[in-house]
């Protein structure tokens, strides 16, 4: 691997990368390659057809979380039930993350992400029949999360295949993550508008969204062979259960210090920089600013997230987007200290522009991820890593509530903000000592 380690302890060669189809450019291979643009990700065919399919997928997911809500609350009445309907979402995410990761590697990719698009779009479609007890509708979203990690993380995956490993495979993860970012903003007005129409109406169309998306996967991606063969796992011959096959490749990724320290800095920032975000609408009931006011503040992170990812895509090279990963990843948190003085909404916005913020510094840390895990591993490595990151989330959401319990909403977010920002200083001190040998500066590719 490029100036790394493998898992267990011995240098492994970053793989070439695959070319992606008749007529494409090859794929850069390594961060010496000549800086990257967004468009040089979009000449490559294969990936505008990832793309595509990731627009038609996410936007209807995040109608449809819209829609499930609206009609959990209408069947109930409940507000509990139909917020459960957006916790029950997210919770899946480790179970599937950590016992089904390996489905990532051992089946070939395409097929794994049809057969997601395939299964979560029967989910959606089941919500729609006539009397479905709600009871019903959770457990089918909580069968479309358990699914979700496992087809995110054998799409990035599928992107070092496509884009290689080097800059065009972390401005490509960029593209999806700001697609993501966008599909929020259009997504929860558009859902709002569609819910109030129909929520059954809203639910068919994610169906066939996710139906559309595995159409574009099938017929736009290459076939690829699986990473290692369906009866073991890397270094392990013989037979082994999925799931035994997961929890191993956890084990693995968890033991070696160099891939633990960056799965903790893809997670420990976000965790904390949530809070604001959770603790929006009490904020805004505390400041009396109404539901306008609230969704105008849930505009702010997205907006800050979508221009810092853009700027620091666009402007700065490889070595320099990974120069910033450990001052932002520090500060991302920072701002949320500024609620310390119960700003009013004229101040509270921008502190929640500068939060979004943060996500920038992934982009320098997608790459030391990519070259630190072994290529006949990755999938797993990407799934483990989107399934920790989306239950850290929760759990950090969870938890800004409950400090907000016992003291004030302002001060509940002021004094997330200090926790995260020394967590994130802890974690940043030990991805630093982690640096493969020999290496000089900041970076690690």
């Amino acid at each position: 691997m490029s100036d790394t380690t493998a898992p267990d302890g011995t240098a492994a060669p970053v793989p070439a990368a695959l070319p992606s189809g008749p007529g494409d450019a090859p794929a850069s291979a390594g961060a010496a390659a000549p800086r990257a643009r967004y468009a040089d990700v979009f000449r490559v065919r294969e990936f505008r057809f990832v793309f595509v399919a990731h627009v038609m997928s996410i936007l209807g997911e995040v109608v449809a979380a819209i829609a499930l809500t609206v009609l959990v609350y209408d069947r109930t009445g409940s507000p509990l039930l139909s917020a459960l309907t957006l916790g029950v979402g997210l919770l899946p995410y480790l179970v599937g993350g950590t016992l089904l990761s390996s489905i990532a590697d051992r089946l070939p990719a395409r097929r794994v992400l049809v057969t997601c698009d395939l299964l979560a779009a029967a989910c959606f479609a089941a919500m729609v029949l006539p009397g479905m007890p709600v009871a019903v509708l959770l457990a089918l979203r909580c069968v479309a999360g358990v699914i979700s990690p496992v087809f995110t993380g054998t799409r990035i995956a599928t992107l070092a295949d496509i884009l290689g490993t080097g800059d065009r495979f972390v401005l490509g993860r960029s593209v999806i993550r700001l697609t993501a970012q966008a599909a929020q903003l259009v997504g929860f007005a558009l859902g709002g508008l569609l819910a109030a129409f129909s929520p059954r109406a809203t639910l068919t169309l994610t169906a066939l969204g996710l139906l559309g998306s595995a159409l574009v996967l099938r017929f736009g991606t290459r076939a690829r062979p699986a990473r290692i063969a369906a009866g073991g796992t890397a270094g392990a011959p013989g037979r082994t259960s999925t799931v035994g096959a997961s929890l191993a490749a956890a084990g693995t990724f968890l033991r070696d210090r160099r891939i633990r320290a960056l799965l903790l800095l893809t997670w420990i920032p976000p965790t904390f920089v949530v809070a604001p975000e959770a603790l929006a609408a009490a904020y805004a009931d505390d400041l009396g600013i109404g539901a306008l006011g609230l969704g105008l503040l849930m505009t702010g992170m997205p907006i800050g997230a979508v221009t810092s990812e853009i700027l620091a895509g666009s402007l700065l090279g490889p070595r320099g987007r990974e120069r910033i990963v450990f001052p932002v990843a520090v500060l991302a948190t920072v701002p949320a200290i500024g609620f310390v003085t119960h700003p009013s909404f004229g101040w509270a916005l921008p502190l929640l522009v500068l939060t979004g913020f943060g996500i920038s510094y992934s982009l320098g840390l997608d790459q030391w991820f990519v070259a630190a895990v072994p290529e006949e591993m990755r999938g797993r490595a990407m799934t483990l890593q989107t399934a920790g990151l989306m239950t850290l989330q929760g759990v950090g959401m969870a938890g800004a509530g409950a400090v907000a319990e016992f003291a004030p909403v302002h001060l509940a977010v002021a004094a997330v903000g200090v926790t995260g920002t020394v967590c994130s200083l802890l974690v940043c001190l030990e991805v630093r000592r982690t640096r493969p040998k020999g290496e000089t500066g900041l970076t690690a590719t």
